[in-house]
This record gives structure tokens, sequence and C-alpha cells, in this order.
């Protein structure tokens, strides 16, 4: 049997970490996921789906995802059977996030003036410069020979 799930849309709030009372954390976020499809009015219509995330993949979540940042969710599909306040049954589905992704860059938000969080990866500070002088481990390859070392 397979429950496989990747969905990629923008989030419509920011995350909520909790904890369980054994101290288990848990960030509950939905999705705003476009369909690929118009309707037949010629608007794009929208899923807002349900995320629940556990553990190290809950709490980087609520560290590193704002509101109206793109993520993109791999997971499984959850369906829960509950009773609300008036005695109903309910059913709800939601996708249990095994692993949350960025869906977008830094640099992305920042040129709609989104303030997100989440550190920046690239060089190191001061950059990168060869060596200079000193010993090197290349060699040089006589041009004249026309054939490669390797």
């Amino acid at each position: 049997m397979l429950n496989k799930i990747i969905i990629m849309g923008r989030l419509t709030r920011d995350p909520e970490l909790r904890r369980t009372q054994s101290g288990t954390a848990v960030t509950s976020f939905s999705l705003a996921v476009d369909r690929d499809f118009k309707s037949q009015g010629g608007e794009k219509e929208t899923d807002f789906i349900d995320v629940v995330a556990w553990r190290a993949t809950a709490e980087f979540v609520a560290k590193y995802f704002t509101k109206g940042r793109m993520a993109v969710v791999e997971g499984r599909l959850q369906l829960r059977d509950w009773t609300d306040r008036d005695g109903n049954k309910r059913r709800s589905a939601e996708v249990v996030a095994d692993n949350v992704y960025f869906g977008d860059s830094r640099r992305d938000g920042a040129d709609r003036g989104e303030g997100y969080s989440a550190p920046a990866y690239g060089a190191p500070a001061g950059g990168y410069s060869a060596p200079v002088g000193g010993s090197s481990d290349f060699a040089e390859i006589d041009e004249e020979d026309g054939e490669l070392p390797f």
C-alpha cells in the first residue's frame, strides 16, 4: 500500500507550535494550493490544505516559515473522524508532513517586501579566494600533448 502526497503552496497563516503533554513538538499550518486548471468561469481555483508536522520538522517549520512563504510538503494523507459540540459526526483530512522544504528563495520574499526570518545560505563572510603563491597541488598540463591526463 502507498500513501504519499506532495503539495506546494503558500502558508495562509503563521505556523502554530505547540507541545503535547509529553513535550513532543507539533505544528499546524495551512497551505493555499492553486489548481492547474481554471473553472468554467475562467477563474483559477485554490484548495486550502491543512498540514500537521511533528518533532524536529515541527520546530523547523515554526522557526523558518511565516504567512505567505512558499512551502513544499512531502507526507501522507490522514483522515480523522471526530464529533463536534452538537454531537454531529465529522471527518477531516490533513497532510501529516514527513519533510517540509522551502518552495521559494529568500530573495523572492524580499522582492515583495516580505520579511522572512530564514537564514541565507551562501559563501562564507568575506567570500572565497584562491590561494596566492606557495605550493599548489595542481600540475601544469602540456597543451601540446593533446591528451588529457585522465
